[in-house]
């Protein structure tokens, strides 16, 4: 859909629009809402996926003994977390818009 970008950090499409909200048609809002109203319900399984990987990084960080090997597995666990924070926003910051859809 020409409305969204697939953000490859977050792992999902995200809004990206090229005017002004207000001056898209009704029938264009309205696909346009529906259609990430299924890409917001994808998220929480996104961060479900992010957090496997964060435990599996903590894992392999419990027995590290190498300090640089540590911090770049700390530096990878935080960018997950960033990650994860960001598609929180996006999921909450963009609730008031799905809302929409059901109206």
């Amino acid at each position: 859909m020409d409305y969204f970008l697939y953000n490859e950090r977050l792992g999902i499409p995200i809004p990206c629009f090229h005017q002004d909200w207000d001056d898209y048609s009704k029938e264009t809002q309205q696909t346009v809402l529906f259609h990430w109203e299924k890409i917001r319900g994808r998220i929480p399984d996104r961060i479900a996926e992010l957090e496997d990987h964060i435990n599996s990084k903590q894992a392999l960080l419990s027995n590290e003994e190498n300090f640089i090997k540590s911090c770049e597995l700390n530096s990878e666990i935080a960018e997950l977390a960033s990650i994860i924070n960001d598609l929180w926003l996006w999921y909450r910051t963009h609730q008031d818009i799905s809302e929409k859809v059901h109206m």
